[in-house]
């Protein structure tokens, strides 16, 4: 009887152990790599402890780090309260790599308070678990990291200065941008898309697909996917669309309408989903704003961003287009004359010019043309300077500023 006892022990040992390795091979690869040594708290919870029921989608028991967020009872956002204070504390969070050059932060914000992580460092003073999801799990290492302690206004920039998907009037320049935001208009929004122009992005842009990727779209195959993953409980959107690049401001108060345990569980997401970095990431560039609004698009008129966002008003939707049509045609001219200067028999007009028997009628009329543009150009220059200052000047009104943005205004509020 003893050496049955000791048998069927044996026997229930061994068969614990075989489930033990079977469930270990459920788990993805992802899921056992902890956060970098010296790097972001390990929030991970023993799950024997969990006493929620088990995440079937990763085929293990959900811990406190895993499990899918509580659902929400939220479909909007109420708009902040913007007080007449001036002096909001402003911190802007900027993920880079070793060899970005960000400089410039200091030189040209000195007074700003920065948060700097490095992507590609673990020794860093700040870096994230993962170099995983661009941005994504960097911003998102900000919020779970200093959400009991966070700024009035919080900036999530790239690490350059000058880029493409800067705005335009702006001179495309970060610091310029930063500079001119209205932390009132933040604060009474919640979520703030630093672009104002809609392409790429607006109106509609990611639509999920289970066919192949539209115009190198390839995101749009697992959309359907990641947003069960991500938001289970919201239906699927028809499409999701916000001006690109992932740059955005937030206020305080909008980080905390949402949990901590949210922030966690997103992050947590990049850190084991199988998709990659640049689509992982992707999948976010259009997310943020409906996480932030509940909107699955965010497409603010770009007048209106430019005047309520960075004071450049221009009096309305109509003066703002008439602006960029003479800003185009000045691009046209320049082009022109480009061309022209490019011609090899342009190039030999200045030498030619005292000897009419040696320049052709059509050298002529290329001189002839060279003169107009450059005189259309200077035209069309002082022109959109002053229209520039005129805007700049209405974006110092508030009354000015609320009118253009169809928003009421009362005596004594501020921008």
């Amino acid at each position: 009887m003893h050496a049955k006892r000791i048998t069927q022990v044996f026997a229930i040992l061994i068969a614990i152990v075989s489930l033990a390795t079977f469930h270990s091979l459920l788990i993805p690869h992802s899921a056992v790599e902890g956060p970098q040594s010296g790097g972001l708290e390990d929030t991970i919870i023993n799950a024997a402890a969990s006493t929620q029921p088990a995440d079937l989608r990763y085929g293990y028991p959900a811990t406190d780090y895993e499990r899918a967020p509580e659902r929400s009872t939220a479909t909007s956002f109420l708009k902040g309260s913007p007080s007449n204070s001036f002096n909001h504390s402003r911190v802007m969070v900027i993920p880079s790599m070793q060899d970005d050059d960000i400089k410039w932060i200091a030189r040209e914000l000195p007074a700003l308070d920065v948060s700097i992580y490095i992507a590609d460092n673990p020794l860093a003073l700040r870096h994230p678990p993962k170099n995983k999801g661009h941005e994504v799990m960097i911003y998102l290492s900000y919020l779970i990291e200093n959400y009991n302690h966070l700024p009035d206004i919080m900036l999530f920039m790239h690490s350059h200065r000058w880029t493409h998907h800067n705005n335009h009037l702006l001179g495309f320049d970060a610091s310029q941008m930063i500079r001119a935001l209205s932390d009132t208009h933040v604060i009474r929004e919640g979520y703030v898309n630093m672009r104002c122009h809609w392409s790429p992005g607006c109106p509609e842009w990611l639509r999920p697909t289970t066919g192949q990727d539209t115009l190198g779209k390839q995101e749009e195959t697992v959309l359907e996917r990641c947003w069960r993953e991500l938001f289970p409980f919201d239906p699927l959107p028809s499409f999701l669309a916000q001006p690109c690049c992932a740059q955005f401001a937030l206020s305080k108060a909008r980080v905390l309408s949402i949990p901590r345990s949210r922030y966690v569980f997103y992050r947590d997401w990049i850190l084991r989903t199988p998709l990659s970095d640049y689509i992982s990431g992707r999948i976010w560039e259009y997310s943020w704003q409906y996480l932030f609004t509940k909107d699955s698009a965010r497409c603010v008129a770009e007048h209106v961003c430019y005047c309520d966002g960075f004071g450049v008003c221009f009096g309305g939707e109509v003066p703002y287009r008439h602006y960029w049509e003479r800003l185009d045609q000045k691009t046209k001219y320049a082009e022109e004359l480009g061309h022209i200067r490019e011609d090899p028999a342009a190039s030999q007009m200045t030498g030619l010019q005292g000897n009419n028997d040696t320049i052709s009628g059509s050298t002529v009329r290329n001189m002839d043309r060279r003169k107009y543009l450059r005189t259309q150009i200077k035209i069309l220059e002082a022109e959109l300077d002053a229209r520039m200052r005129e805007a700049q000047r209405r974006g110092t009104d508030p009354r000015l500023r609320a009118e253009e943005c169809g928003r009421l205004w009362r005596d004594g509020d501020g921008f």
